[in-house]
């Protein structure tokens, strides 16, 4: 009885006590926050939340994008994989768990391009500010650019050169042919050019431009070799090594199925010198962003031990995702990738064939990443583009420039490029073609729809 006695006086004595303390500590918070409230100074105008927003909040709920098919020219639909490493937790661009996953990109890079140049780094940005990069590191004014126009893509190098002081020279051929071996030497000994421009993919036509002897007959005039692979790389056989290419862009959002926004690199030792003696000269590259000397000191590592420079904060998830592509495209390997491609494309070639489309390139110099379809007479082209996109969720596209409305540029790149997505096509294309009365139209290929169902070969 009386040690319980005990115990309980000695309980009510410590609530007491702390009860005591608590107070005073919460006098003493009291008095600090009176004393700042006396002693802080008055926010800052500019720093005050007004009384009222010149723009009002706007009503937008969270985005949900249509679920497509994207077998148009680019971007196609991202591998899967590629979206989910887009979520990883992101680091600092200086970290150095980011700058080793950016010398993954850049040994991935080497492997898919075939190529041993150490300048080989991801662009921020798309495709286009690789391209840029490449004509703004390597172009003096006054400079001679050689530039093979057989499609659209050769006219914006035209355009985006001549705004770095370039001189340029146009060697032409109608959109969807290619060039030979011949007409290039004959015009680089004509012209005698400090760079000749090349689309070894011209994406507006679906042609393909034989490479194998363009870098030896560069060297023989003291040209750089500057290619554009936007439309090639991973999807078939890209080897810059071996064709002598000395500056080389491409783009993410094709064949290596990674979304738009990040673009590879890569400058080859007469490209790196030619930076070099501009840079000696006093000349400055006319863009900052996209000034590879500067990126150089960020991305490029040294052997003297001098630390990285920040230069411009990087896509970190853009980064992952680049990473994951190429990632992918090692696991599978360069040439069962290019395999792929190409059977995905000559089954598709054969469907087209037998619901009566003709394929715009000849076959000899035909793209399997990127095909160019004629747009039958008759047929209102951008109706079938809508009537694919509205009834079948896929998304195809026109002709650019001279080819706008005479053909269909449809890809089968990267993770999209499989029979099944060649084969639903096909099927949504002859519905579309049918609902214009294609196929019953006298004069045309099929009289009758069910003909056409069953046979390529069907009097007029």
């Amino acid at each position: 009885m009386v040690l319980h006695f005990a115990q309980a006086v000695g309980r009510r004595a410590l609530s007491a006590s702390a009860t005591r303390n608590n107070a005073k500590k919460a006098r003493s918070v009291a008095k600090a926050v009176r004393a700042l409230s006396t002693t802080a100074k008055p926010s800052p105008p500019s720093m005050t939340p007004p009384v009222s927003l010149l723009v009002e909040k706007p009503s937008i709920a969270q985005f949900d994008p249509p679920k497509r098919l994207l077998m148009g020219p680019g971007p196609g639909n991202a591998h899967p994989r590629v979206h989910a490493a887009m979520s990883l937790p992101q680091v600092g661009h200086m970290d150095g768990a980011f700058l080793a996953a950016a010398e993954d990109i850049k040994t991935l890079l080497r492997y898919a391009w075939q190529t041993k140049n150490a300048f080989t780094v991801p662009c921020s940005g798309t495709g286009s500010a690789a391209w840029e990069a490449c004509v703004a590191n390597l172009t003096s004014p006054g400079d001679t650019h050689l530039v093979l126009v057989n499609g659209y893509f050769g006219l914006r190098h035209c355009d985006m050169a001549s705004r770095y002081g370039a001189k340029i020279v146009k060697l032409e051929k109608p959109w969807g042919e290619v060039f030979s071996d011949d007409e290039v030497a004959a015009a680089l000994a004509e012209h005698n050019p400090d760079t000749l421009w090349v689309a070894h993919a011209e994406t507006s036509t679906g042609a393909c431009q034989p490479m194998a002897n363009l870098g030896d007959m560069c060297r023989d005039r003291d040209c750089l070799l500057m290619a554009d692979t936007v439309t090639s790389i991973g999807g078939l056989p890209v080897k810059l090594d071996e064709w002598g290419v000395d500056a080389c862009y491409a783009g993410g959002q094709k064949a290596l199925s990674c979304p738009p926004g990040i673009a590879p690199l890569t400058f080859g030792d007469r490209a790196l010198r030619k930076m070099d003696e501009r840079q000696a000269r006093g000349e400055v590259t006319a863009n900052w962003y996209l000034d590879m000397n500067m990126i150089k000191q960020y991305l490029v590592v040294n052997d003297f031990g001098v630390p990285r420079v920040y230069h411009h904060t990087a896509p970190i998830s853009m980064a992952y995702a680049l990473r994951e592509a190429l990632t992918i495209l090692a696991e599978e390997g360069l040439e069962a990738s290019w395999a792929r491609h190409r059977a995905s494309a000559e089954f598709f070639w054969d469907e087209l064939e037998k619901i009566g489309l003709e394929c715009h390139v000849p076959w000899e110099h035909r793209l399997p990443t990127l095909t160019t379809v004629k747009i039958p007479e008759g047929v209102d082209g951008g109706k079938v583009v809508t009537f694919l996109r509205e009834n079948y969720n896929i998304e195809i596209a026109g002709g650019l420039g001279q080819l706008a409305g005479k053909v269909w540029r449809i890809g089968l790149m990267g993770y999209n490029s499989r029979k099944e997505n060649a084969a639903l096509v096909c099927a949504a294309l002859r519905d579309a073609l049918d609902a214009q009365g294609y196929y019953r139209a006298p004069g045309l290929l099929y009289k009758t729809r069910a003909h056409s169902r069953t046979s390529f070969h069907g009097s007029a």
